[in-house]
C-alpha cells in the first residue's frame, strides 16, 4: 500500500485552446475537470495500473464536495477529511504543442486542530504502508515545516517517506531526511541556490541534497528525462520520446511509476519514465493505464555525458 497526502489539493479545469495570446479572447477547443493534487495525481496513477494506494487529503465547500464526487467516479480509493476553508479551484490553458499556462489558487488555511485530524487519518493507514508520499503545496498560513515535522513523524515508526514540494517546504522536508526527494529542475535549483545547465549539474546538486539528509533523489528535467542519484553514489539518466500533449501530472506519473518498480536502480527509473512519457501523451492531467505504458520506449544509462546541456535551459 502506497498512503499519499495531499494538504492543498484543488478541483483542476484544463482548457485546451488554438493558440495563447495576452489580451483576447481564447476560444476553447477542449477541456476536462479533474480532481487535482500532486498526492492525488500519484494514487491516480498508481491505481489505474493496480498498485494498492489510498489519498488523504482534506475536502472543503461545494468544490470540497466536487472534488469528493470527482474522486468517487474515477474510483480512486481516499480519505477525506472535512475542514472550513473551501477547497482551491486551479486552471490550466493548454496549447497545441503542449505549452501549459498554470493559474493556481493558494488554498485556504487549516486549523491546528484541521492538521491534526488529517495526521491521524495518516496514521491509521501506515500500518502494511509500504511508502508515505507528502506531496503538493502546502495551504496558506500552514506552517513551512509541517511536511518536515510528518517527515520525522513517519521515519520515527519505521515508514519509508518520499516528498516532492517546493521551496521552504521542501528544505524543512530534506532535514529531516526523507527517503525520497523528487524535485523538478526548478526546485532543485531553488534548494541550491543556483542555474543548473548540464546534466552533471544537476546530479551535483542531487548530492548536495543528499549532503542534507536525503537517501535518493529522482530529479525530473522536462524533456531532458530525469536523473536518479542514490545513496551509494551510483547516478543514472534516463529519457524517452513521445507525442507532447500535455506535461500536466508527468511529475506524479514518474514518482508513482519509480515507487511502483520498487524505487531502487535504473529498472525503476526506467519504469518511471514510462509512466511519465505516457502521461505526457495523454491531455490534461490524466494518468496513464498499462496500455499506454507499455507502449513507451526509454533508454537508461549510468554513463551519461555529464557536460551534456539541457533543452530547458539552453
Amino acid at each position: 500500500m502506497i498512503v499519499t497526502v495531499t494538504l492543498n489539493p484543488s478541483v483542476d479545469r484544463t482548457v485546451e485552446v488554438g493558440g495563447f495570446r495576452r489580451g483576447t479572447l481564447l476560444r476553447a477547443t477542449g477541456g476536462q475537470v479533474e480532481a487535482g493534487g500532486k498526492g492525488i495525481n500519484v494514487t491516480k496513477a498508481l491505481s489505474a495500473n493496480r498498485v494498492d494506494s489510498v489519498a488523504v487529503l482534506p475536502v472543503g465547500g461545494a468544490e470540497g464536495r466536487h472534488l469528493g464526487d470527482l474522486l468517487a467516479v474515477d474510483g480512486v480509493p481516499a480519505v477525506l477529511v472535512p475542514v472550513g476553508p473551501p477547497t482551491r479551484s486551479n486552471v490550466s490553458v493548454v496549447e497545441p504543442d503542449g505549452t501549459v499556462t498554470k493559474v493556481n489558487e493558494r488554498g485556504g488555511g487549516l486549523s491546528e486542530a484541521e492538521l491534526g485530524a488529517i495526521r491521524d487519518a495518516v496514521v491509521e493507514q501506515v500500518p502494511g504502508a509500504a511508502w508515505v508520499v507528502l506531496a503538493g503545496s502546502l495551504p496558506a498560513d500552514v506552517p513551512d515545516s509541517s511536511y518536515g515535522e510528518a517527515v520525522r513523524r513517519l521515519r520515527e515508526v519505521g515508514v519509508p517517506v518520499a516528498v516532492d514540494t517546493s521551496g521552504s517546504a521542501l528544505v524543512e522536508a530534506i532535514k529531516n531526511g526523507p527517503d525520497l526527494a523528487k524535485p523538478n529542475l526548478t526546485e532543485l535549483e531553488s534548494v541550491v541556490g543556483r542555474r543548473l545547465t548540464t546534466l552533471g549539474a544537476v546530479a551535483e546538486a542531487a548530492r548536495l541534497l543528499q549532503g542534507a539528509g536525503v537517501d535518493t533523489v529522482l530529479a525530473s528535467l522536462g524533456s531532458d528525462g530525469a536523473v536518479l542519484v542514490e545513496r551509494e553514489g551510483r547516478v543514472w539518466h534516463g529519457e524517452a520520446g513521445t507525442a507532447r500533449c500535455s506535461a500536466v501530472g508527468a511529475g506524479d506519473a514518474l514518482l508513482a511509476g519509480f515507487l511502483a518498480a520498487g524505487a531502487v536502480g535504473p529498472d525503476a527509473l526506467g519504469e518511471a519514465l514510462r509512466w511519465a512519457a505516457a502521461a505526457v501523451s495523454l491531455p490534461g492531467s490524466g494518468m496513464p493505464g498499462p496500455d499506454d505504458i507499455q507502449r513507451v520506449q526509454v533508454r537508461v544509462r549510468p554513463d551519461f555525458a555529464p557536460e551534456r546541456r539541457l533543452v530547458d535551459r539552453d
